[in-house]
């Protein structure tokens, strides 16, 4: 009797021991309808939504805290306190206003505005691991008219670390072989996301107010730039902090070193739009040459943009956040980056 009751106790002891092992980690799960759900050692941290908009994106995003550190809207319709401006801010994206004249940026232009879509059209893979989960899939642009302007392959890697998780979005470009890519000079792009209302420099404006009050988030860029001086300003990386349920949080944005025009323009706002973005120069620094910040693509052509997204407790003091970015610039530039096999054919 004595020996079967060891024995159950053994069996429960390893179930719960296996149960627990699998828990740990960092576990991507496609449902096959248009959804990647992320977990890390168990609970929720995100979701990729690759259908059913007009460019993929991740939402919710869990911080470090156990609370959600995107704004809601659209995406959840009804959250007190949230503005309802600018319907294409949804959770983390990437995208331009101006790529060879179409729009993949925003879901509804004006009248006679060209837009496009950025289209799913494959996973070369979706991986768990214990360290960390990674999803690669190959993106069309394409024009609402049925031109395709470009195609992208991307690879999302996430790391559930005791600092706070991070995300790294690496993007690379492939213009057709039939012609030039051209990514125009404009402010809105290009990788982003909408932080949650509470964390905004600035508070969402009362009814019959022109201006808006302070809030209680605050930006700074490694250059020591603060809050209203930020927008428009080049630096390695920029992070954005902030009060959410009680808790003091912030995010932070590394731009590779190795990525075209480092250190980028941060097209960083007061009322929660954060997004590095290579290709406004002429906007952000007020030029004359309306085209100074267009990129160009030579047909055939491939090049690549890398960032690093850092959820954390604290401000960019507590978080360590510029000793965050050395280890990051140590980690992805102390060996030479693994090409990517040539995705099969389907």
């Amino acid at each position: 009797m004595r020996k079967t009751h060891l024995a159950l106790l053994t069996a429960f002891a390893s179930l719960a021991l296996s149960l627990f092992a699998a828990e740990e980690g960092v576990k991507l799960t496609d449902d096959g309808k248009g959804t990647v759900r992320v977990d890390i050692n168990g609970k929720l941290f995100t979701e990729y939504h690759y259908a059913g908009a007009r460019r993929p994106y991740l939402y919710p995003i869990i911080g470090p805290t156990g609370a959600g550190m995107t704004r809601n809207w659209p995406l959840k319709e009804g959250v007190a306190g949230e503005e309802t401006d600018h319907v294409h801010h949804k959770g983390l994206w990437y995208g331009h206003r101006s790529v060879n004249g179409y729009g993949f940026w925003e879901d509804v232009g004006k009248a006679d505005a060209k837009l496009g879509q950025i289209k799913h059209d494959s996973f070369v893979h979706v991986r768990s691991g214990r360290e960390a989960g990674e999803l690669r899939s190959i993106n069309k642009w394409v024009a609402d008219d049925g031109k395709l302007v470009l195609t992208d392959d991307r690879t999302i890697r996430i790391q559930g670390r005791k600092e706070g998780p991070t995300l790294d979005f690496e993007i690379t470009f492939t213009a057709p072989t039939t012609g030039d890519v051209v990514f125009g000079d404009d402010k809105d792009g290009a990788m982003a996301t909408r932080i949650t209302e509470t964390m905004r420099l600035s508070k969402p404006k009362e009814k019959g107010k022109k201006t808006a009050t302070p809030g209680d988030g605050h930006i700074v860029l490694s250059t020591g730039a603060r809050d209203g001086e930020t927008w428009g300003k080049r630096a390695e990386w920029c992070d954005y902090s902030g009060p959410v349920e009680g808790k003091t949080v912030g995010i932070a944005i590394f731009d590779h070193p190795n990525n075209p025009r480092h250190p980028t323009w941060w097209h960083v706002r007061d009322y929660g739009l954060f997004a590095a973005n290579p290709f406004g120069q002429a906007q952000f620094e007020k030029l004359d040459d309306k085209k100074a910040g267009e990129f160009k693509i030579v047909a055939g052509q491939s090049v690549t943009f890398r960032y690093r997204f850092f959820w954390h407790e604290g401000d960019e003091q507590q978080a360590k956040v510029a000793d965050r970015y050395k280890e990051y610039v140590w980690q992805t530039t102390s060996k030479p980056a693994a090409k990517k096999a040539t995705p099969k054919k389907k």
